[in-house]
């Protein structure tokens, strides 16, 4: 599976990066070292990851997503995502509701009514 990506910068300097493909996890590693090397490049820059054309989003792949945004927004918001496709937000429900509610206000798009109904859900149900 592979993942391509355009790089495009608007004039305030903020950073959109179309993203075309599949996200699993062995090209999950190579994003977070792009998404590193852009912010060490640009510290003012917020990143934005259009997901519009994600189409395929492996469980492993999510996890390392998670933590890198995680990990970039800890101190101060740096990477938003926009355009995300139902594939993603899938995958997204399964990984882990209290990650999902944690990265919640970094979608441009309300989830919340997807992620509540997923609260009281069980293996069993």
């Amino acid at each position: 599976m592979s993942l391509k990506a355009s790089i495009n910068t608007d004039v305030q300097g903020n950073i959109r990066i179309k993203m075309n493909g599949g996200l699993d996890y062995e090209n999950a590693l190579p994003l977070r070292d792009e998404l590193t090397s852009l912010i060490s490049d640009f510290p003012e820059a917020t990143i934005i990851l259009d997901l519009n054309r994600v189409d395929f989003v492996g469980s492993s792949g999510i996890k390392v997503f998670v933590e890198t945004i995680k990990l970039f927004n800890k101190t101060k918001p740096r990477i938003k995502l926009t355009n995300v496709g139902q594939e993603f937000i899938k995958v997204f429900r399964l990984y882990t509701i209290d990650e999902a509610i944690i990265l919640m206000d970094e979608f441009d798009q309300n989830f919340t009514d997807l992620f509540k109904s997923a609260r009281g859900r069980t293996f069993q149900n």
